[in-house]
């Protein structure tokens, strides 16, 4: 790895796109210093404190401390992918974006530029929820419409300008903008969690037990890191073959080949979606300062992910249950909206391939549904090995990590994807100067 990036700063294209991506990280992690006008600071550092749960953890995560330090970029790149998300599910559900889409250039770049559109609305709904909720709280030091204004615009113009940043990255930098966001931001928080980690587990203890928790503590995340390794690199490969046919004097086909089916075919968007839908009613009722007692209250405790896997109160992990549900529901719900198998079978029918000993229509389609179900189902599980055992830790030994779970797949997963382009590069670069030679 060290060599590959030692030759890549070599060629003079990819270390400018390197140095760019580098100094855009550099701006906003400074970008994540800078308080929001009129905001206490103080406030909602004590309020985080005061949370038992892990309903914002994650999005302070996400966020690079730029949430608990209610920075100009405390919304950060999140309405942006809430976003994207959502034209992504338009596009299967609306035939006028779905015929844009495949419009090619033209119609990306349309439905690029109402992403965008759409991003800042979310952003201006959230930034006023959080300017009025907490606002009215202590958040502002004076809660005035002259404050709420300018939070709400700073917090908004802060979003906006980091998706900006993320696409400039993307064509500028290397790999994808916004997983270099995001990415950047949970290593940001490496430090202090596992600071923390040793706080808890390890200083101050008996010689013989600190050196068992530093090991415990480094084996599990390095478990951790090869599972999520090997959940993202597992592909199904289904062998197609070409019947040969006559064009013109020549014969041609005759390939074989192979349709790629990833074990994870959904990524993280499961457990983001899972979570969102766990956390949403908790975030909503800290929004309007809701701590009272009673069925919603009982309620709450069941979906705040800080009770779960707690031995002294095992009721409340029938939350788990759910949440796992729902992983497996979107695993599924969204492999289901992103690959088709009739359309690849009538596809395959198209250009003359066939899987050997399917019969090529119906039956191919039927075939790569059921491989399908097979692998998303393995994929599910390996997500929910992953996502849960950070609430396992937290339930049963009081140990809170924002970079576990699902922040470890993104980690992993961004930073073999950027590796893979980075390779590409410079694969393609030898490839010409062999030519040119």
């Amino acid at each position: 790895m060290l060599t590959s990036l030692k030759n890549a700063f070599k060629v003079k294209e990819i270390r400018q796109k390197l140095l760019f991506t580098l100094a855009m990280l550099v701006v906003i992690r400074l970008g994540s210093q800078l308080p929001v006008p009129g905001v206490d600071r103080t406030y909602f550092a004590q309020w985080f404190a005061a949370q038992t749960g892990g309903a914002f953890s994650f999005f302070d995560a996400i966020t690079g401390g730029s949430f608990l330090n209610m920075s100009i970029l405390a919304l950060n790149i999140s309405p942006y992918i809430t976003s994207s998300i959502i034209m992504q599910l338009l596009t299967i559900a609306i035939p006028y974006l779905e015929e844009m889409q495949r419009d090619g250039e033209d119609g990306r770049k349309k439905i690029a530029s109402i992403t965008r559109y759409v991003t800042v609305l979310l952003a201006l709904i959230q930034a006023a929820a959080m300017a009025i909720g907490f606002g009215n709280q202590g958040l502002l030091v004076d809660y005035n419409a002259l404050n709420v204004i300018t939070c709400i615009v700073a917090l908004t113009a802060g979003s906006s300008f980091l998706m900006w940043i993320g696409e400039r990255i993307t064509e500028n930098g290397v790999g994808n903008g916004t997983s270099i966001v995001l990415v950047i931001n949970i290593i940001s928080r490496l430090p202090q969690d596992l600071a923390q980690l040793f706080q808890q587990f390890v200083i101050g203890k008996p010689y013989a037990t600190a050196i068992l928790a530093t090991v415990v503590i480094f084996a599990i995340i390095i478990l951790m890191v090869v599972l999520v390794i090997i959940l993202n690199a597992g592909v199904r490969k289904i062998p197609v073959q070409y019947a040969k046919k006559v064009q013109g004097r020549k014969m041609v086909g005759g390939q074989t080949s192979s349709i790629p089916l990833k074990v994870n075919t959904s990524g993280v968007i499961p457990v983001i979606f899972a979570s969102s839908i766990m956390q949403t009613p908790i975030i909503i009722s800290s929004l309007f300062g809701y701590s009272g007692t009673g069925a919603w209250a009982e309620v709450l405790k069941y979906l705040n992910s800080g009770n779960w896997c707690s031995p002294s109160q095992p009721i409340y992990s029938i939350g788990l249950v759910v949440y796992v549900l729902l992983v497996v529901f979107f695993a599924y719900f969204y492999t289901s909206i992103t690959f088709n198998p009739m359309m690849v079978a009538d596809n395959l029918k198209k250009q003359g391939g066939f899987i050997p000993g399917i019969r090529p229509g119906k039956p191919t389609s039927e075939y790569l549904n059921n491989v399908l179900n097979r692998i998303v189902f393995v994929g599910a599980v390996g997500l929910l090995i992953i996502s849960v055992l950070p609430f396992v830790f937290q339930g049963v030994f009081n140990a809170s990590v924002s970079f576990a779970g699902t922040s470890l797949i993104i980690i992993v997963s961004v930073i073999l994807e950027t590796m893979k382009q980075v390779e590409s590069m410079m694969l393609v670069r030898n490839y010409k100067g062999f030519l040119n030679d």
